[in-house]
């Protein structure tokens, strides 16, 4: 059972005054007795000191701290954050940091002299923002600067936090899967529960990130076994789609996603083979007639009359068979090649500028000049200043 310490501002205290002093803090930590520690703030700030002081303190502390921003950590109180081994923000909550102020008065020596305090100051704010973000010196201090508000969803991409905490049902990473493979053919399913089994301890982990990061390479990992697993079988009737090998027992499709079985009938292949299909199931495979099998002879256009005469009937019904086949294959073939050709025509004929307007930016500063056409995101909610700011946040967010 963890040992919980709320930080909450009152009326008449703040970080560094009251229970929410780094003195109080200690004693707090020596009641934990090296136990666990939950840390719960919800504070404007106050003393930058006693918050570096506060966030010593956490870190010394032997047994896990865990800090959690439950509904703002601004200005000294987002140092105080930075102490947990695992920050935890609500996914309502706000994470604001700036430059350190301080109420002064005195002559021009006395005013330096606060001035260099201050940026003395900044400096080891910043030390600790960038060990928690793993940011580099300019990037915090241009986010310093500009006195940056974040939200729950930007401090987990500029790395200020490790989790955002969310209020939503949780739910598991294989019933996410199992659920979204359930329309799967067999094959697919069978493949996806065998990884689940071998992975069972941990892909059952109640973890968000994990969860919508499962679901976002889902139609990958599905595409992935389409291409490793699907196989064609050209025929006179069209494509057959199936799994294994063509025989006996093997379920055979008549789209690509292998969700519609085969029709009932029966289907001749381009090398005579012959498939009695019966309810997207092979009922049988009749092997091609050697002696029956069309030859570079049989193909010529003019045949003479005394091979026409010997021929049974059923000979040529095969031969008109397997002669079907071969065209849907051929068409099939032609069929792909005209279609990457149309592709290329197409790509071909299009103007520079509006091969330019499909790339689409991520971000968009103010006065951007860019082609109206461009996409664009709407301004962050903290809205950096300076361009240094800007540019932090967009390589961020990519990232």
């Amino acid at each position: 059972m963890s040992y919980k310490i709320y930080l909450y501002d009152t009326e008449t205290a703040c970080i560094g005054s009251g229970n929410l002093s780094s003195a109080y803090i200690q004693t707090q930590l020596e009641a934990a007795a090296g136990a666990d520690v939950e840390v719960h703030i919800s504070s404007v700030g106050g003393s930058a000191f006693d918050a570096i002081a506060i966030y010593d303190l956490l870190k010394k502390h032997p047994g896990k701290v865990t800090t959690y921003i439950d509904a703002l950590a601004a200005s000294a109180a987002s140092v105080v954050a930075m102490g947990g081994g695992q920050i935890i923000m609500s996914k309502y909550a706000l994470l604001m940091i700036h430059k350190p102020m301080v109420g002064t008065g005195g002559n021009a020596d006395e005013l330096l002299k606060d001035v260099q305090m201050l940026n003395v100051v900044q400096e080891r704010l910043a030390q600790i923002y960038m060990d928690k973000s793993g940011l580099d010196g300019t990037t915090v201090n241009s986010l310093i600067n500009s006195v940056t508000w974040m939200t729950a969803d930007q401090a987990l991409d500029l790395g200020f936090i490790d989790q955002i905490e969310d209020y939503g049902t949780e739910i598991t990473n294989s019933a996410l899967i199992k659920n979204y493979t359930s329309t799967a053919p067999a094959i697919y399913q069978r493949c996806i529960n065998k990884i689940l089994n071998i992975n069972n301890n941990s892909m059952n982990i109640e973890n968000k990130e994990l969860i919508e990061k499962t679901t976002s390479v889902l139609d990958k990992i599905m595409n992935f076994f389409k291409k490793v697993v699907n196989k064609q079988t050209i025929t006179d009737k069209g494509t057959l789609h199936h799994t294994g090998q063509i025989e006996e027992g093997a379920e055979v499709y008549q789209d690509e996603d292998m969700t519609t079985p085969a029709i009932s009938d029966i289907y001749t292949c381009a090398d005579g083979k012959q498939l009695d299909i019966k309810h997207g199931k092979i009922n049988s495979v009749a092997p091609a007639d050697p002696e029956k099998a069309p030859s570079a002879e049989d193909e010529d256009e003019d045949l003479p009359e005394s091979k026409l005469k010997s021929t049974k009937p059923t000979d040529v019904q095969n031969r008109m068979q397997q002669l079907k086949a071969r065209l849907h294959a051929q068409n099939a073939l032609l069929t792909e090649a005209r279609t990457a050709l149309e592709d290329a025509n197409n790509r071909l004929q299009k103007t520079r500028a509006e091969v330019k307007n499909e790339i689409k930016s991520t971000f968009t500063p103010e006065s951007s000049k860019r082609s109206n056409k461009a996409h664009s995101e709407p301004a962050p909610f903290f809205a950096p200043q300076t361009e240094i700011a800007k540019n932090a946040v967009k390589k961020a967010i990519a990232s």
